[in-house]
């Protein structure tokens, strides 16, 4: 059967007064869940400079850990992630709109994971990044939506001559901004050892990712990484929030997929 353990920690930074950035998870609570609904995590960067970055965090994600909750037990996570967090983004927009005559600025970034049998299913908007850390290397799962990285993905501009330009920290796509948004997945077979690391800006605009490896090989305690990682995030820059959310598979169910079923691999 699936198991994980994990650990989260948020911290406002150096030079910030408050948080905008929110994280959760749902875990399941019987053996039966772990087979028909999963695990869940999710962390939201409310977007600096807009008049309700917490506030937009947090409903993001509250929603998005709701529908998790209510939804029916079996659905395949490639479907029900895009779909939670589309209407995660409709419940910011709306929030938005009726929190002050005209609409509010209210915008966040969402990363999100859910886990069953033996895969993760990882969607996002925004540039709160996944990475999947196996076998002592680190890979960034996630694409960032941002004007920087959209110019390099079309053959625009280099990755190093992105580095520095102010257009690396703008968004081209966040939660809250319009009332449909397009929604990144993907879906990574897991197995024993493989760690997921979700993270807000303010951790990996911070620290490299063989810092990441690094942590997580000398702290057999993931809240003993996330802190450590925290802090030398702080150490280096400490201008944002930094975020971060570390889950350690401990075993796996091995399964196969028929019909949109799955059926346990002897």
């Amino acid at each position: 059967m699936l198991d994980v353990e994990f650990s989260q920690v948020s911290d406002p930074g150096r030079i910030r007064d408050h948080n905008e950035d929110y994280l959760a998870h749902l875990a399941p609570s019987t053996p039966e869940e772990v087979r028909t609904r999963g695990w869940l995590f999710a962390l939201a960067d409310g977007v600096g400079g807009h008049d309700f970055g917490e506030v937009a965090s947090r409903a993001a994600v509250e929603k998005l850990i709701s529908g998790f909750k209510q939804a029916g037990g079996g659905e395949a996570h490639t479907a029900l992630l895009p779909r939670l967090v589309q209407a995660a983004n409709t419940h910011v927009f709306e929030t938005a709109m009726a929190t002050r005559k005209g609409g509010a600025s209210m915008a966040t970034t969402l990363v999100t994971c859910a886990l069953r049998f033996d895969r993760a299913v990882i969607a996002h908007v925004g540039d709160s990044r996944c990475y999947l850390i196996r076998n002592r290397q680190a890979r960034q799962v996630t694409r960032d939506h941002t004007v920087a990285n959209e110019q390099i993905r079309l053959g625009l501009i280099t990755k190093g001559e992105a580095n520095g330009l102010p257009t690396s920290s703008i968004l081209s796509r966040s939660l809250g901004n319009d009332m449909f948004v397009v929604v990144d997945s993907s879906e990574l077979n897991v197995v024993s050892g493989d760690v997921l690391l979700l993270c807000s800006d303010g951790l990996h605009h911070s620290i490299k990712e063989s810092d990441m490896v690094e942590a997580i090989a000398e702290n057999p305690d993931l809240q003993a990484a996330a802190a450590s990682l925290v802090n030398i995030a702080n150490q280096r820059d400490g201008r944002d929030n930094i975020s971060v959310q570390i889950i350690r598979v401990k075993s796996v169910e091995r399964v196969g997929m028929y019909r949109g079923q799955p059926y346990k691999l002897r």
